[in-house]
C-alpha cells in the first residue's frame, strides 16, 4: 500500500497547465515516490485529455481516468473512491508543491503518530492589480480552502466524510469543517508545503463582484454543513456554524460594496435567500450559550473591521426584522 495519494481533478486542464503539478511531486527530496506516492487525476467529462506520453516521465504511478461530467465535489469523490493509499491529498490542477521537501514533511507526520487529518499553512501567489506586480500571501490554518491538507483515507471512510456532490461553489468548506470537526488527532503545520497558483482564467480572482455573485453559495454550503452535524447529533457543531453564518451575513451587509446602490440586487437576492436560512436555523441561534455566541460575534466583528467595514448602520436586530419581511 502507498503511503500517499494526490487527487486530482481535471476539467479543461491541458498538460501545461497540470505539468508543474506533476513536477513539483517529482523533484520532492528524501521520499520513495515509486514505491510511496501515487497520483489519481479524474477527467470531468471533457474532451481534453492527457496522454501516457505525459505520465510516462515520472517515476511514480499516475493512475488516469475518464468520468461524466458531474462537477468538482463528485470529481474530488471520484478521486477518492479509486485510491488504495493509506493518506491522501486533494491538490488542483493548476496548483504544485511549493518546495522540495513538501512531502517530507507529510511523511514525518505520519510516521510521528499519523493523523486524521493535517492542516498546513499554505501560500497564495497573487498580483497587485494596479501594477500587476507578483506577490505571495501566507495562508494561516484555515477551513475555508482544500489547499494544504491531508487525510487519512480510512478516516474519511469510517466516518463517511465525502465532498457534496451537489456543492460546486464555496465546496471545500463544507468538506474541511466535517473532516476537522470529527478528527479525533487533527495536526497542524505551520510550515508552508502548497502553492496555490495564480491563474489567469481564474474567476474567483478576477471578478471583483465573485463574492457578492456567490455569497448565496456559501449560505448554500453552510446549510448542507449544519444538516450534516444534525444527522450526526451533533448539535454543539451545528450551532456553532449557524450562529457563525448568521452573524458574518449580518456584518457582511454592512460593507461598503454591499450597501452600494450598484449592488442591490445582489443584496436583495442574498437577503431572500439568508431568509430561508435565518427561519430554518433560528432556533440553534436562539439556543446557543449566550457567551458562546458573545465570543463568535466578537471574532467576526474584529474580522470585518480588518477588512474594511466601518460601523454597522442596522442593529442585527433590525436587519432582522427587515429580512424576516421580504
Amino acid at each position: 500500500m502507498k503511503k500517499l495519494q494526490i487527487l486530482i481533478p481535471q476539467y479543461k486542464e491541458t498538460e501545461d497547465i497540470i505539468k508543474p503539478l506533476l513536477d513539483s511531486i517529482e523533484v520532492q527530496q528524501n521520499v520513495d515516490l515509486k514505491n510511496d506516492v501515487g497520483v489519481i487525476i479524474v477527467n470531468d467529462g471533457t474532451d481534453v485529455h492527457l496522454s501516457q506520453e505525459l505520465f510516462d516521465r515520472y517515476s511514480f504511478d499516475i493512475e488516469y481516468y475518464l468520468n461524466e461530467h458531474k462537477g468538482v465535489s463528485a470529481t474530488r469523490n471520484a478521486c477518492l473512491d479509486h485510491a488504495t493509499a493509506e493518506y491522501v491529498m486533494f491538490c488542483d490542477a493548476d496548483d504544485m508543491f511549493y518546495n522540495a521537501c513538501g512531502m517530507y514533511i507529510i511523511f514525518r507526520e505520519i510516521e510521528n503518530g499519523g493523523f486524521d487529518s493535517l492542516v498546513s499553512a499554505f501560500i497564495e501567489e497573487s498580483r497587485i492589480p494596479e501594477t500587476k506586480e507578483v506577490v505571495y500571501i501566507n495562508h494561516d490554518m484555515d477551513s475555508t480552502f482544500v489547499h494544504g491538507k491531508v487525510h487519512n483515507r480510512q478516516y474519511l471512510i469510517d466516518n463517511n466524510i465525502r465532498w457534496n456532490d451537489n456543492l460546486t461553489i464555496h465546496e471545500d468548506s463544507y468538506f474541511n469543517c466535517l473532516c476537522q470537526r470529527l478528527a479525533s488527532e487533527l495536526k497542524y503545520s505551520q510550515t508552508s508545503f502548497y502553492l496555490w497558483r495564480w491563474r489567469d482564467a481564474s474567476v474567483c480572482r478576477h471578478d471583483p463582484k465573485y463574492i457578492l455573485k456567490t455569497y448565496n453559495n456559501m449560505l448554500d454550503s453552510n446549510d448542507a454543513l449544519i444538516e450534516q452535524f444534525l444527522r450526526r447529533r451533533k448539535t454543539e457543531d451545528a450551532q456553532f456554524f449557524a450562529v457563525n453564518m448568521i452573524y458574518d451575513a449580518y456584518f457582511t451587509m454592512n460593507k461598503d460594496e454591499w450597501l452600494s446602490q450598484e449592488n442591490q440586487e445582489y443584496r436583495l437576492a442574498t437577503e431572500k435567500r439568508f431568509k430561508e436560512y435565518w427561519l430554518k436555523y433560528k432556533k440553534l441561534h436562539d439556543s446557543i450559550p449566550q457567551d458562546v455566541k458573545a465570543q463568535i460575534i466578537m471574532g467576526i466583528k474584529n474580522r470585518m473591521y480588518a477588512e474594511g467595514m466601518v460601523l454597522e448602520t442596522l442593529t442585527f436586530n433590525e436587519w432582522i426584522k427587515q429580512v424576516e419581511g421580504l
